[in-house]
């Protein structure tokens, strides 16, 4: 029992600090001006994307950044859902990893561990490699899934 209470709580952390961060870069906590708003709307984040991937032209690196963006808020809430559970916790680990890095590069390795991208990362993929989701969609719609097909095999 603890262990499928230790994953929802880390599928719920991850989720929802992936669907926060990314809302808030297009400004769905409010404006840059309030104290718990960090980019408050795309104004504010594209330039600190833009120092991240240094090493692209502008376009191809403002096009990363809305990916990056989609992507964050996507995984963020299929993860809290639970509903693609394991692709969304692989996506989010690439991204992390990705943004981990572009980090490292411009800013120098403090700015990723001072954030705890890497650690978002490996918790990311941690779940990822998890056998099963109890609390979660996806479980709910293997078991219907299941109870309508019972000659059908069940994976461990």
């Amino acid at each position: 029992m603890l262990p499928s209470i230790a994953q929802l709580y880390l599928r719920l952390s991850i989720g929802s600090a992936f669907a926060w961060f990314g809302l808030d870069r297009i400004g769905a906590w409010g404006p840059f001006s309030k104290p718990w708003i960090s980019w408050g709307d795309w104004a504010h984040f594209s330039p600190y994307a833009h120092k991240l991937m240094f090493f692209l032209p502008y376009g191809l690196a403002e096009i990363f950044a809305v990916i990056a963006t989609t992507i964050e808020i996507t995984c963020g809430i299929l993860l809290i859902l639970g509903l693609f559970t394991r692709w969304a916790a692989y996506a989010g680990f690439g991204l992390a990893l990705s943004f981990a890095l572009c980090m490292s590069v411009a800013n120098g390795i403090t700015s990723p561990l001072g954030y705890s991208v890497f650690t978002v990362s490996a918790a990311s993929l941690i779940l990822a490699l998890q056998p099963g989701y109890r609390w979660s969609l996806d479980q709910i719609i293997l078991s219907s899934y299941y109870e309508k097909h019972p000659h059908r095999h069940r994976p461990i």
